[in-house]
């Protein structure tokens, strides 16, 4: 029992579980929305085990061909994919039995989600490469995690309103602006490494500026979302918590970098649930 729970303590730490926070407020948002309210724990349970799935899946590949790079980056050494505690094998079996509950959670869910699953898992995978070749891996992926309110609307509905695109746009430069903040602290590994990203090509002033730039994008597309779905109050309160959040994650990284990581876990995991909270409030408590 012991070692099965030291096992799932691995995989815990392999995935970083904690960081589904990212996605899922923001695939529910999308369900409360497309159903004008409460969506019913079927599609609760569906929505939430084909969001952590492809999540799992997209994580367990990254660290699957990452580890030749993780191996030597002192920040990504003691990951378990690396340390010994997970052998490559049992990653991939990882990867494999997630990518399938994924597919088969979308199965259950409706036909379009079937038919999208496999390129969803396409898309997500592709992240792990783009650092090899391109600074715009950042873009990739905010647009992996930008493909959860898409997502969620056709868990719903079986269609992709418009609303639901300005809502992913959002999540894309949300996603995009704080994964430039996170790369920070790989600058001179990926320099030395000959990874590609904007930190390491055009240095940390630029990069913050490009950051605040993709936030700002942020907070207009969330605008435009909240006006197309004609949302309430509180769904504007969100975003103007929304640029509070994001303006003391910025004041945070540029006063020490050394509070990179408050900026990224705390910060913006909250901001997903106060969103989400204020949806609740507007669709399925106004």
């Amino acid at each position: 029992m012991q070692r099965l729970a030291k096992r799932l303590r691995d995989f815990n730490e392999l995935v970083m579980f904690q960081h589904s926070v990212f996605s899922l407020p923001f695939i529910f948002i999308a369900m409360i929305v497309a159903a004008e309210g409460w969506f019913g724990f079927r599609l609760l349970i569906l929505g939430g085990l084909a969001a952590i799935s492809a999540r799992n899946a997209a994580m367990g590949f990254n660290r699957y061909v990452d580890r030749s790079y993780d191996v030597m980056n002192p920040r990504t050494a003691g990951r378990p994919s690396v340390d010994g505690r997970l052998s490559a094998v049992s990653v991939a079996i990882f990867t494999a039995v997630n990518a399938l509950v994924f597919i088969g959670v979308s199965y259950l869910i409706n036909e379009l989600a079937f038919y999208v699953s496999v390129p969803v898992l396409l898309v997500l995978f592709s992240y792990s490469y783009f650092k090899r070749f391109s600074s715009m891996a950042h873009i990739v992926l905010g647009i992996s995690l930008g493909l959860a309110p898409i997502a969620g609307a056709i868990a719903v509905n079986g269609s992709v309103p418009l609303w639901s695109l300005w809502l992913s746009l959002g999540v894309v430069f949300w996603v995009a602006g704080f994964d430039l903040l996170y790369s920070l602290q790989d600058m001179e590994f990926d320099r030395t490494r000959g990874l590609h990203s904007i930190p390491s090509r055009y240095g940390s002033s630029v990069t913050l500026r490009i950051s605040l730039f993709f936030h700002s994008l942020t907070i207009l597309f969330w605008g435009l979302f909240v006006i197309e779905a004609d949302l309430g109050a509180a769904a504007y309160a969100a975003i103007f918590f929304s640029i509070l959040m994001l303006g003391y994650e910025h004041y945070l990284v540029r006063l020490d970098f050394k509070k990179i990581d408050r900026a990224f876990f705390t910060v913006n995991g909250y901001l997903g649930f106060v969103f989400l909270g204020c949806v609740i409030s507007d669709k399925v408590m106004g």
